[in-house]
């Protein structure tokens, strides 16, 4: 069908009827996103091997299900790839050296959106480009203090949703420290790791929203971009204040948007029609994956992956009527002790495949859904999917009876799977060998779980492991690696920096303090405000078990994280001066009050909810800072650092290694250049491994 004979959202054929602009009503909003052709950059049509163990992710199926595109950093960084499903003919289609975060196909196939990350840093623009690889594009993010991040398509592939961040006029108020909105008398408990919040925040999604503007001209809005340029954008939502904010599905007739608002920890989902831009319905989303549901075709029903009112997520049917007002909720799948991961819908809106977290690894089942008018749509007997390996990081619809699955384990790189009416999962030719996943001769760890209970009785677990060629009970230096978030969850998937420390002859522990993902949403909540204290204790006790039940050598351990890991790093080396040989914090904060000051103000608007108020909760958060009791340190530490990193910026390491020189510790700082907050480049991540590894080696020797 002609590009000109298209619906912009849906409508009858010959019709573009976009739904009516939100009226701004004074709210702040980014200015809407103008398409900016960019030069063709696709690369070979065949596969340019320049890593021979490569990962694959992310993937997006076209209409039919025969083609995928799908991010691939086979050419030493993340790009966008595509190709037959079921052959190796495999193409580039953007070369360019800015990392790939995100892939979406249109469903009338004509295009595929994707975000990018220029020069490796943390801000992000939305592009898109034929699946031929011309005609590429920038939809939004064109200036460099913006991001722009991406949302669903319309049904009829018309129209892509786009958030679009605007730049921030001043983030400095009163005595130059950066001030988030102040939320009814948010406050803190006794160091019991629970927290109590009074009241609600204010959010303002479209006109009618009572929240100030945090930062001058700042916030998050979301726009319907068309591609081929021939309709103008349309403003759906404006977030003054904006941790967040995702365009998740749309209904096929225009009327209804599905958006996930909120900060980290207090994520919401939010129908709002958009013909008058009055939000129906709110219900608290799951952390974790963006894509949180979905309408059914008639848009009657509302497929969500939430947690409302429970400690797992669940499956939850929540029944609309014309107009989107709710008339009821029903929870049509759930399990007892492990939460669903991920949510996906088949073309026909009649099949949703869930993804269950179970224990950190990953249970795959697909359910037939029906539905009656004004009724709670219920679902058939789930049909499980064996898998080969043990997560699931994406699932996504490809054609009729058929899903591509994104696959990650402990003895395998990402790769990408395919299942023909879910019986059985095969690898693409273009997916890495399971051979491959670590150097010819040395076989792949694979993790043991295993539990114990904190010094306050709360159960902690973690994988364990074990450095080849040790004997069962010989004692081991041991490496103890915290995650981020710190919501992130420890899982069973392959990490080359683990396969290097355990060829160099250390063990590893990963475990989940508390506040991580995955356990239930009382143990998330157990470290906000003074509960930190108690997760700071979690990493000693968590060392005692590597040494009772590892065995680790207890004269030969050393902690090491990465973001939130690394802010855990930096304060148990000064909290437990005498438990760690050394150190290696990764892009961690080192002084909570200037990480407010310094991080982007969306990230710094989300962060308060989960750390503390930089005004009201001053106080806590100095004494909760690792800077504050740098005298204590006594263990050499390594820093590590993007170049780019506006997350957490790169001054947080550098303070805590200039005060611990200070302090005549040994320190020492690696700065990666074109990387932020995450390293996506081969050549800088193996750099990074292969010197954190040489510290931890040097430093862990036997006395």
């Amino acid at each position: 069908m002609a590009a000109d004979a298209r619906n912009h959202v849906t409508g009858e054929p010959g019709t573009r009827t976009p739904p009516a602009p939100v009226p701004a009503q004074g709210a702040a909003r980014a200015a809407a996103p103008a398409a900016m052709p960019l030069p063709e950059a696709e690369g070979p049509r065949d596969a340019v091997t320049r890593l021979h163990a490569h990962g694959c992710w992310y993937p997006s199926a076209d209409p039919d299900g025969i083609e995928a595109a799908f991010i691939c950093d086979r050419g030493g960084v993340p790009q966008l790839w595509a190709g037959p499903v079921d052959g190796e003919g495999v193409r580039l289609l953007d070369s360019s050296p800015d990392p790939v975060k995100e892939v979406s196909w249109s469903p009338d196939g004509r295009w595929i959106a994707y975000t990018t990350a220029p020069g490796g840093g943390e801000h992000s623009r939305v592009l898109c480009v034929r699946p031929d690889g011309t005609g590429r594009r920038l939809l939004a993010g064109a200036d460099p203090d913006t991001s722009a991040y991406l949302g669903c398509w319309a049904h009829d592939g018309s129209a892509v949703a786009v958030t679009l961040t605007a730049p921030a006029a001043s983030r400095a108020q009163g005595n130059g420290r950066w001030q988030p909105p102040d939320p009814a008398g948010s406050h803190w408990t006794a160091r019991d790791g629970r927290a109590t919040l009074l009241g609600t925040t204010a959010y303002a999604v479209g006109p009618g929203g009572t929240a100030a503007t945090t930062w001058p001209d700042g916030g998050l809005s979301a726009y319907l971009i068309d591609p081929d340029g021939l309709a103008s954008p349309v403003l759906l939502a404006t977030e003054p204040d904006a941790p967040t904010l995702r365009v998740c599905d749309l209904t096929r007739d225009g009327r209804l948007a599905l958006l996930r608002r909120g900060p980290r920890g207090r994520r919401e989902a939010v129908v709002r029609r958009l013909t008058d831009a009055v939000t129906t319905f709110t219900l608290p989303a799951a952390d974790g994956d963006h894509w949180i549901g979905r309408f059914s075709p008639d848009g009657r029903t509302l497929w969500l992956r939430s947690d409302a009112e429970r400690e797992y997520a669940a499956l939850f049917a929540v029944t609309l009527d014309a107009d989107g007002t709710p008339l009821g909720r029903t929870v049509v799948a759930e399990r007892a002790d492990s939460g669903l991961d991920l949510l996906t819908t088949a073309h026909d809106g009649r099949t949703a495949v869930l993804a269950w977290n179970v224990r950190g690894a990953s249970e795959l089942e697909v359910v037939e859904t029906s539905a009656g008018y004004g009724l709670a749509d219920t679902t058939g007997p789930a049909r499980p999917v064996p898998l080969p390996h043990e997560v699931v990081t994406r699932i996504t619809a490809a054609g009729t009876g058929r899903l591509l699955l994104a696959l990650s384990g402990s003895q395998r790189r990402p790769g990408v799977w395919w299942a023909h009416e879910g019986v059985s999962l095969l690898r693409t030719p273009w997916s890495s060998r399971d051979e491959d996943a670590v150097p010819p001769g040395r076989a792949p760890v694979r993790p043991v779980l295993t539990r114990l209970t904190a010094r306050d009785g709360l159960p902690l677990g973690g994988w364990y492991y074990r450095a080849p060629g040790r004997a069962p009970n010989e004692p081991a230096p041991c490496v103890i690696h915290l995650h981020g978030g710190p919501e992130d969850q420890e899982r069973p998937v392959f990490d080359p920096l683990y396969h290097e420390l355990l060829g160099r002859g250390l063990d590893v522990f990963a475990p989940d303090v508390r506040g991580s993902g995955g356990h239930g949403r009382s143990f998330v909540d157990a470290d906000l405000g003074t509960g930190r204290f108690a997760a700071l204790d979690d990493v000693a006790d968590c060392a005692a078990h590597a040494v009772t039940a590892g065995p680790a050598d207890p004269t030969r351990l050393a902690v090491m994280g990465r973001s939130y890991g690394g802010y855990l790093t930096f304060a148990s080396l000064v909290w437990h001066p005498d438990l760690f040989r050394t150190g290696v914090a990764v892009c961690g904060m080192s002084d909570l009050l200037t990480f407010f000051a310094g991080t982007e103000p969306w990230i710094a608007e989300s962060a308060a909810h989960k750390y503390g108020h930089p005004e009201r909760d001053r106080e806590l958060l100095r004494a909760l800072s690792p800077m504050s009791r740098v005298d204590a340190l006594r263990a050499p530490l390594l820093a590590v650092h993007g170049e780019h990193d506006t997350n957490v910026p790169p001054g947080e390491s550098e303070q805590f290694v200039r005060a611990a020189r200070e302090h005549g510790v040994p320190a020492e700082m690696l700065v990666l250049r074109d990387e932020g907050h995450d390293f996506l480049r081969a050549d800088n991540r193996r750099l990074f491994r292969r010197t954190a590894a040489d510290w931890m080696e040097r430093h862990l020797r036997p006395l």
